[in-house]
């Protein structure tokens, strides 16, 4: 066994891509030398600025010798065919063998592949895999044709073994791998040998360069939080800060520096986002105050003055950029909340939606529709929805992008507006993810749903929606954030409805109706629709003011569209719902079942609903009265094939022979006015309790009691008998789309 040491030696490799191409390079040559024959034990690959790097152990010296037996054709099939199946086998005829089956004679290819040595097949693989990498860009030099992310300096590649390590020989475009490598940039001292992984990563060391760069980011953390609180200060977490200055260095030197007082009146956040963005420090907040008042940062090497210098250029530039975002800061606050969002006008949201103004006027008639339902105060939730998006035409939003929402609470706040209002501006975005926390302020859950259910039912409503995976308006996430903000907020809402009169709404506007108006249409011929009618016909009549009338085809044909569009919007959410929920251990068969009962739009309802179901099915009462019920609607369906009727009429206990048969119209009797009131007041763990209660009476029946009676009118009662099982359970979902 051997190990193999390689590491492709460049100019700097941006952070963003060391961790992806580490795992790449890891995956190519490992793949590669496997499909070759050539296994191992272990690998891990490695990343800095400026090499890749990649340690195989226990690689296998050689690739065992292959032998296969290809079956060729019959001895006297046509010459061509025997041909052909030479040139496939690379042998000729007396290299064949001859055998014998029950068809007679056939030809044999015996195919020998001798073993090869690791270092020809890992050199080949490690040329294929340099040339095909799949950097996310790559560029040329010189006059070669090789691509890589920067230019390459060198390849090291070396199999160590006990007596010593050999190079892996190759060449790519005039770079010959070698045993030789370098350290940093300022700090190393020139190339230098290697002889093993050990050896390579303490040699490496040495010349100052930490190879893994989890151990570089372990050393900038520890750092910079005992630099902190040497202080009395703290470092702000940052992950993906750390992760991407971890890739920036290859020695880490961390050092605190100040923030001057002229910047101590900006807002934590900013000051926190100008330094991560333009400057890559952390920022170092007083615990005592929560004001940002110090940073970090993060040099590649070590200097006679300890890094003085350094920090003093830093601070210089840094007082540049915040004297930047001082400014707009100011003169955003010199500009009203209103006249912001007067600016708005200007701004497209979507050439089929509207500008932002206009998608802020819907925003704001939607929010004060539903704060009753979330119990906001209506006028405040018009007023937040009027502002919330305002400080996108603010300076400090146009310069950092990922602060909207944020500084809308600031602009807020600084206007002397309700806390409630300045909350909505900010939260009014979440969630934006899985893992965003949710709203819970009714003002702020107001703004948040309008927002969210605008964009869908505007997009839904230009047949703009989601397709395989290609989502570029992100509208299963603002579903799903729909679906938390509901569900977290235990808010009970018809989404049909809201759906339907967004739609319309959206309709009318693009044919110049009043949204009322299309509503009242809507209502009126709901029931009435004509499938065959003339949608161009009814634009044209609107347009050359002929007032068409609302029980026109044409008319039907719109009104059609928003239902299907309504129906296609609901389904949409179940679709994410079912996926929410599976993470919450809720099975699509439950969801299907509690989908298919009334009101399936109430989502608060429909989950309390499927979470009691999921509890009783994996109770032993529920698991039986499940195959009890799958066991009556098999019997009732193969029945009614049979006979060519129905059996859902009312069975009649005077026909009730035996005990067990009684005993179960009596538990339909109690349990069935128990799970209609359970199922009135929403009190679904007491339905299911009432369900469990029929398990025995059901069972004691499909035990002692024979269906298909001989005489026909006790056979007829209880198929009914069996139908009322079925009637009774349906009251609390549809069981039959349970997988049982």
């Amino acid at each position: 066994m051997a190990d193999l040491l390689l590491e492709i030696f460049s100019e700097e490799i941006p952070a963003r891509m060391q961790k992806r191409a580490a795992a790449d390079l890891k995956k190519l040559v490992t793949d590669g030398m496997v499909e070759a024959g050539i296994t191992y034990e272990s690998a891990a690959a490695f990343a800095t600025p400026r090499r890749l790097c990649l340690s195989v152990v226990g690689v296998l010296e050689e690739s065992p010798t292959l032998r296969e037996e290809r079956k060729g054709p019959r001895v006297d099939a046509p010459e061509k065919a025997i041909a052909g199946f030479l040139r496939g086998a690379g042998l000729t005829l007396d290299d064949l063998t001859v055998r014998d089956d029950k068809k007679g004679q056939f030809y044999v290819a015996v195919i020998e592949k001798p073993g090869r040595m690791a270092s020809d097949v890992i050199g080949e693989v490690v040329e294929a895999t340099i040339r095909r990498f799949p950097w996310p860009k790559s560029m040329r030099w010189g006059a070669g044709t090789l691509r890589w992310v920067r230019p390459i300096h060198s390849i090291l590649s070396i199999l160590s073994k006990e007596e010593g390590a050999e190079i892996v020989p190759f060449d790519i475009d005039g770079i010959v791998s070698g045993d030789t490598t370098e350290g940093h940039r300022f700090m190393g001292s020139g190339r230098f040998s290697v002889t093993s992984f050990e050896d390579y990563e303490a040699k490496l060391k040495a010349a100052g360069v930490i190879l893994n760069a989890e151990d570089r980011a372990e050393t900038i953390w520890a750092d910079a939080t005992n630099l902190a609180f040497a202080q009395g200060f703290e470092v702000v977490e940052d992950a993906g800060l750390l992760a991407e200055v971890a890739g920036l260095v290859e020695w880490p030197v961390v050092l605190i520096g100040d923030i001057a007082e002229d910047f101590m009146g900006l807002p934590p956040e900013v000051l926190q986002t100008s330094m991560r963005e333009h400057q890559k420090f952390f920022s170092v907040r007083n615990p005592k105050s929560g004001r940002i008042e110090k940073f970090i940062t993060v040099a590649n090497r070590e200097t006679a003055d300890h890094g003085a210098t350094i920090l003093a250029g830093n601070q210089k530039v840094l007082f540049a950029r915040l004297s930047d975002a001082k400014f707009f800061w100011e003169n955003d606050l010199r500009v009203s909340l209103d006249d912001m969002a007067a600016k708005l006008k200007n701004v497209t949201f979507h050439n089929k939606l509207g500008t932002q103004a206009e998608r802020i006027s819907r925003i704001t008639a939607l929010a004060r529709e539903i704060a009753p339902m979330v119990g906001a105060d209506a006028d405040m939730a018009e007023q937040a929805a009027k502002i919330a998006k305002a400080d996108l035409s603010s300076e400090m939003v146009y310069e950092f992008p990922e602060l909207q929402g944020l500084m809308g609470r600031y602009y807020a706040q600084a206007a002397g507006l309700p806390q409630e209002v300045a909350n909505a501006c900010e939260l009014h975005y979440s969630p934006l993810g899985p893992s965003d926390v949710v709203p819970s302020e009714p003002v702020s859950v107001a703004v948040a749903l309008a927002d969210k259910i605008d964009t869908l039912t505007g997009f839904w409503a230009i047949d703009e929606k989601p397709t395989g995976s290609k989502d570029p308006f992100a509208l299963r996430r603002a579903a799903l954030g729909v679906i938390r903000l509901i569900l977290d907020n235990e808010v009970r809402v018809s989404l049909s409805e809201i759906f339907m009169r967004r739609i319309a709404r959206y309709e009318g506007e693009r044919l110049g109706r009043k949204t009322g108006e299309v509503i009242t249409e809507f209502s009126a011929v709901l029931e009435n629709l004509d499938a065959s009618v003339n949608v161009e016909k009814f634009r044209e009549d609107y347009f050359n003011d002929k007032r068409p009338n609302q029980n026109s085809e044409a008319t039907r044909s719109l009104l059609e569209s928003i239902g299907e569009k309504k129906v296609n919007l609901l389904a949409f959410f179940h679709d994410r719902l079912k996926v929410y929920l599976k993470v919450q251990g809720v099975t699509h068969d439950v969801i299907d079942a509690c989908l298919a009962m009334p009101n399936n739009d109430d989502l608060t309802l429909l989950v309390n609903r499927a979470n009691a179901l999921q509890a009783f099915v994996k109770t032993d009462d529920g698991e039986n009265l499940l195959q009890g019920y799958k066991r009556a609607n098999n019997i009732l369906a193969a029945e009614e094939k049979k006979d060519g009727v129905s059996y859902e009429g009312e069975p009649e206990l005077k026909f009730a022979e035996a005990d067990a048969e009684k005993a179960l119209f009596a538990a339909l009797d109690v349990e069935e006015k128990a799970i209609s009131t359970a199922i009135e007041t929403e009190d679904f763990a007491a339905a299911m309790a009432a369900l469990a209660n029929l398990r025995a009476p059901i069972d004691a029946f499909f035990d002692g009691v024979q269906v298909n009676a001989e005489a026909q009118i006790v056979r007829r009662n209880r198929l009914c008998l069996l139908n009322r099982i079925r009637v009774v359970m349906h009251k609390v979902a549809i069981f039959s789309a349970l997988n049982g």
